[in-house]
């Protein structure tokens, strides 16, 4: 056992924190792995394309804990995952080994897939309702042994990479305090299950660490919803509000100065030490592709008509000359990106339901008719018709998209 380890065991004495240190220490294995090289998994051909060239050892990683849960889900309702992984890019031999880290692509991916399987429209809440904490592994134990609750926030920001690269925290100080999230080269516009475990467990560590039933002022998302499932809203004490232009629980500022129920000084700042040293010796030289941070910045910004080439370059912190030779070296251009976009998130959508007037809206568009004709140059076919083809046999809309290019020729 290292000198500082024992030094802290000595401090701290017998009893159940002696227990909890062995415990963390044990758990910063996790933690250690990254700072080796890490050999990139093997993807499937369909995964690869969709990188767009980035280098797959720069793709963001998770430690993988949300989809054993989903994977253990799977298993207790007769339904097997390994269908599902291989669809989302997984294998069942990551599920297994408990120190492999999965994609955080194909982890949200994998999350969609088990909620259409199982018909849970609120998966993501549950996993996060229902999974032990503790599974979070080093992190769980710096936050419980930290001071007060902005400590363990502030911790929480700091080293979330530790259990995801891709989805990382971000704190808003102020009157109020929001934690939210950024997504850093992973897609945004894909994801609601993943985020909703997320924003649950935050609530619930928030609550478990102070021993508080605590409210959250606000919470909002950026994807689209109708209305607070009630389940939801009985849980959190507040309605979601959808379409925001954020991911973020916010909660007044007087209550960050609770104490944490297990704060221990001498634990805190050892386990704060492994965390610093497994920061510093992973590697954080990830490609952060500039069409995925378009992307990510477009989408909420869609139904308000706002996503212009303009504006997204300034939310970027770039000029909208820059933007567009930035984007030129790449072989894209800003149109392009938001025309491809809307035809995803099109498709998505009426795959998920939503009419097609909520569509038109949700892209930006202030009549049905401009979103149908699009819609229609785009594919070939109606909305309503790609519905049909969805209830009786799945369209190729890539295929049909190069057929309407051949058509023009």
């Amino acid at each position: 056992m290292p000198d500082s380890v024992s030094d802290a065991t000595k401090r701290i004495g017998d009893g159940p924190q002696q227990i909890l240190l062995f415990r963390a220490i044990e758990l910063t294995s996790a933690a250690n792995a990254l700072r080796t090289d890490r050999k990139p998994s093997s993807f499937p051909e369909t995964l690869l394309a969709a990188s767009r060239k980035v280098r797959l050892d720069s793709l963001p990683s998770a430690s993988g804990g949300i989809s054993r849960l989903l994977t253990a889900r799977l298993r207790a309702a007769g339904i097997a995952p390994a269908p599902l992984l291989a669809q989302a890019g997984l294998t069942m031999a990551q599920i297994e080994d408990r120190k492999a880290r999965v994609t955080v692509h194909s982890q949200i991916s994998y999350l969609e897939l088990g909620a259409a399987a199982l018909g849970d429209d609120l998966l993501g809440f549950h996993l996060g309702r229902d999974c032990e904490l503790r599974e979070l592994g080093l992190l769980y134990y710096v936050l419980a042994s930290s001071e007060t609750l902005a400590d363990a926030l502030n911790k929480a920001v700091r080293y979330s990479g530790i259990v995801n690269e891709g989805v990382r925290l971000r704190w808003r100080d102020g009157r109020e305090a929001g934690i939210g999230f950024h997504y850093v080269n992973v897609e945004r516009r894909g994801d609601r299950q993943h985020i909703e475990c997320w924003l649950t467990i935050i609530v619930r560590l928030a609550r478990q660490l102070t021993n508080r039933r605590l409210i959250p002022g606000h919470v909002r998302v950026i994807h689209h919803g109708k209305k607070t499932p009630a389940e939801l809203r009985s849980f959190l004490g507040c309605e979601i509000e959808f379409d925001a232009g954020v991911d973020e629980a916010v909660f007044s500022g007087d209550v960050l100065q609770m104490p944490v129920v297990g704060a221990d000084m001498y634990l805190n700042d050892l386990l704060t030490r492994y965390c610093d040293e497994a920061l510093t010796h992973r590697r954080d030289e990830r490609v952060v592709t500039l069409r995925r941070e378009i992307e990510n910045a477009v989408v909420p910004l869609l139904p308000h008509g706002k996503a212009s080439a303009v504006e997204i370059a300034r939310r970027l912190g770039l000029s909208h000359r820059t933007l567009a030779r930035r984007l030129a070296g790449e072989g894209l251009s800003f149109s392009r990106i938001l025309h491809e976009l809307k035809l995803d998130l099109a498709t998505r959508y009426l795959r998920e339901g939503f009419s097609v007037s909520s569509i038109a809206w949700l892209l930006g568009y202030q009549e049905v008719s401009a979103f149908t004709h699009a819609f229609k140059r785009w594919t070939g076919k109606s909305p309503k018709q790609l519905r049909l083809h969805e209830e009786t046999g799945e369209i190729d809309i890539r295929r049909e998209r190069r057929k309407r290019k051949g058509q023009r020729r």
